[in-house]
C-alpha cells in the first residue's frame, strides 16, 4: 500500500481505537444486571462473601472461606468496588469493562505484530461478545482480556529490547493474571511461548535452538505453576478432568463462537470469520503473520487435547475456541500489492460486521433484561432471610436460544439474604460450598433446574418430581420461573404470593399436606420415550 509507511488511515488511528473500544461498551449500557447465564449465581456468592460475618443465617446455610485458588479475579475486585457503589452496580462496572479490554487487546496485538493494524483485524472485533462471555464465565472472561493486553505488553517490551524489564515485570503480573483465572495464564503462556519462538528463529537460530531459548524466556511467566500444584493439592479439592477428545462437541464449539440469540444470523457471522480465514489462504492480497500464524495453530493444538472437563469446570474447551479463532483473523494482514481502496473496503466491511454484531447484542441483551424485570417482581413479596427452593424450567433440545434465567434465583440470594439451591458446592472450584444438610438433594446447583420429562444424561429432576419430593421442612417459600406444564394439584399446600403468566411465587402452608403422585406421575417417560 503506497504512502503507508507516511501516515496512518482511518482504521489505523488512535481515535478509531477509541471509537471501536467505546462502540464494545454499548450492549451492556441499559441491563442493571448483564443478562449472562452464570452471572447471577456469581453474584448470590458475592453477597455471601460480603454480608456472611454480619449475618447470622448465611453461616448455617453456606461455608465461605478464602484460599488462593486460580479463580478469584471478580470476587477480590468486588471488595473494594462494592464498599463505593453496591454490589450489583460494581459487578455491572467490572463486567462493562471486558469487552472493552478484548477489543483493545486484539487491536494492540495486530499493531504489534504488524506495525500498523491491517484493515481484516476489524473483523475480529465481534468476538469481544462471544459464547463463553454470554455464559457468564466472568471470572474467565476477564481473565482472557487481561491475557491479551498482556500479550500485547510481551510484544511491545521484546520489539522495544526491553528483555530484562519484561522478565522483571511479568513474574508479578503473570502470578495475578493465575488468580485472576487459571485460564488466561495458561493462554498468554502458549500466546508468549510461540510469539518468543518466532522471535528467536528471526533472530537466526534453528527452530530447535529457538525452541530452548524460548523456553528459558518464559521462565518469568512459570511462578504460577507453584500456586497450581498447591491448589490442586489440596485435601478437600474435589472435581475431576475428563470427557477427553469429543469430537462432536468440539466441532459445536468451533460454530457457537458468536452464540447468542437468533441461530441462523449467529452462524452465519461465524461463516464471516471463516471466509475471511479462507480468504487468507486463497486471496492474493492477503497473508498470514507468522508470528500470529504459529500461536493460533499452538492454540489450536490445546483446543484438540484439551478435554470437555477439567478439575471438575465444564466447557473448558468451549472457552478457548473464540479467542483462537481472534489469534487467527488478526494473524491476517494485506500484502503490500494490495490497494488503499481494496485496504478501505475490507476495512469497512469489518466495520460493518463489527457494528451489525454490536446492534444485535444490544437488542438481545435488552429482551434478556426485559425477562429479569419481570421475574424478578416476586422478589417484591419474598422477605429478608427467606428459605427458598426454586425451579427454572429448561428442556431436553438444547435450543441455540438460552433463557438465561437458570441462574436467576440467586438475586433473591444478592438482594433479600435468601437461601437459594442454585449455588454451585464444589470444594476448591471456588470459595464457597453448601452446608444446608436439611435440604438433602435440593440444596445445590442444578437442583433448580426442571424439565416436564426426565431428559437423557442430565441430573434434572421433572417438574413433578421437584414439586412433589423437595423437603418441606427445609424451606418455607417456592419460586417456579417460566417452569414447564404441571398439575396444579401439585399446590395443594402453596399459597400464590406472585404469578405472572406461568412463574409464581409461593409461601408453602405447613398445616396442609402436600400432594402425592403415583410413581408413574413423578417420572414421566424420558424426552427419547424411554422408561427413566
Amino acid at each position: 500500500m503506497q504512502g503507508e509507511a507516511a501516515r496512518p488511515y482511518w482504521w489505523q488511528t488512535r481515535w478509531f481505537v477509541a471509537a471501536a473500544v467505546l462502540l464494545s461498551l454499548v450492549p451492556l449500557l441499559w441491563p442493571p444486571i448483564p443478562p449472562l447465564v452464570d452471572l447471577p449465581g456469581h453474584m448470590g456468592r458475592y453477597r455471601v462473601q460480603l454480608a456472611i460475618g454480619d449475618t447470622r443465617w448465611l453461616g448455617d446455610w453456606y461455608d465461605f472461606h478464602w484460599s488462593l485458588i486460580g479463580n478469584l479475579g471478580v470476587d477480590l475486585l468486588i471488595i473494594p468496588l462494592a464498599k463505593i457503589f453496591g454490589l450489583e452496580l460494581a459487578v455491572k462496572l467490572v463486567v462493562l469493562s471486558i469487552p472493552p479490554m478484548v477489543v483493545a487487546g486484539l487491536l494492540w496485538i495486530a499493531r504489534e505484530v504488524h506495525g500498523k493494524i491491517p484493515a481484516t483485524a476489524l473483523f475480529a472485533l465481534p468476538l469481544a461478545y462471544n459464547f463463553p462471555f454470554h455464559f457468564g464465565f466472568v471470572n474467565f472472561a476477564l481473565s482472557m482480556a487481561l491475557a491479551l493486553n498482556l500479550f500485547a505488553l510481551w510484544l511491545r517490551l521484546a520489539r522495544l529490547g526491553h528483555l530484562r524489564l519484561r522478565a522483571i515485570i511479568f513474574v508479578p503480573l503473570s502470578c495475578t493474571l493465575w488468580v485472576c483465572h487459571t485460564f488466561g495464564w495458561g493462554t498468554l503462556g502458549v500466546l508468549a511461548f510461540s510469539a518468543e519462538m518466532v522471535r528467536q528463529h528471526d533472530l537466526g537460530h534453528r527452530w530447535l535452538n529457538a525452541w530452548v531459548r524460548a523456553c528459558l524466556g518464559c521462565l518469568p511467566l512459570a511462578l504460577p505453576m507453584g500456586l497450581m500444584i498447591a491448589w490442586r493439592s489440596g485435601q478437600h479439592v474435589t472435581g475431576g478432568t475428563g470427557d477427553w477428545f469429543n469430537w462432536r462437541a468440539k466441532i459445536s464449539w468451533m460454530t457457537m463462537v458468536l452464540r447468542d440469540r437468533w441461530q441462523a444470523f449467529d452462524i452465519a457471522s461465524t461463516a464471516v470469520l471463516y471466509l475471511i480465514l479462507f480468504k487468507g489462504f486463497r486471496d492474493p492480497n492477503i497473508e498470514y503473520s507468522r508470528n500470529l500464524g504459529l500461536s493460533a495453530l499452538f492454540l489450536l493444538a490445546v483446543f484438540i487435547l484439551l478435554p470437555r472437563i477439567v478439575f471438575g469446570s465444564a466447557y473448558a474447551d468451549m472457552r478457548l475456541a473464540p479467542f483462537m479463532l481472534a489469534i487467527a483473523v488478526i494473524a491476517l494482514r494485506p500484502r503490500p500489492g494490495l490497494s488503499i481502496r481494496g485496504a478501505s473496503l475490507l476495512a469497512l466491511g469489518g466495520l460493518a460486521f463489527f457494528s451489525v454484531r454490536i446492534a444485535a447484542s444490544t437488542a438481545s441483551f435488552w429482551l434478556y433484561d426485559q425477562s429479569y424485570q419481570r421475574e424478578l417482581k416476586a422478589l417484591d413479596h419474598l422477605p429478608q432471610g427467606a428459605r427458598l427452593v426454586s425451579f427454572v424450567g429448561e428442556t431436553c433440545n438444547n435450543e441455540w436460544f438460552m433463557s438465561r434465567l437458570e441462574h436467576l434465583p440467586a438475586i433473591a440470594l444478592e438482594r433479600r439474604l435468601a437461601y437459594t439451591n442454585d449455588q454451585w458446592s464444589m470444594a476448591g472450584g471456588q470459595l464457597l460450598t453448601t452446608r444446608y444438610r436439611v435440604a438433602r438433594g435440593f440444596a445445590h446447583d442444578p437442583s433448580q433446574i426442571v424439565t416436564h420429562a426426565q431428559c437423557p444424561r442430565e441430573w434434572w429432576r421433572p417438574i413433578a418430581r421437584s414439586l412433589t419430593t423437595f423437603p418441606r421442612e427445609a424451606f418455607d417459600y417456592v419460586w417456579v420461573i417460566t417452569p414447564p406444564p404441571y398439575d396444579r394439584r401439585l399446590e395443594a399446600d402453596l399459597v400464590p404470593l406472585w404469578r405472572d403468566g406461568s412463574s409464581a411465587l409461593f409461601r408453602i402452608d405447613h398445616d396442609k399436606t402436600p400432594a402425592t403422585l403415583t410413581r408413574a406421575e413423578l417420572t414421566p417417560p424420558r424426552r427419547d420415550g424411554t422408561a427413566p
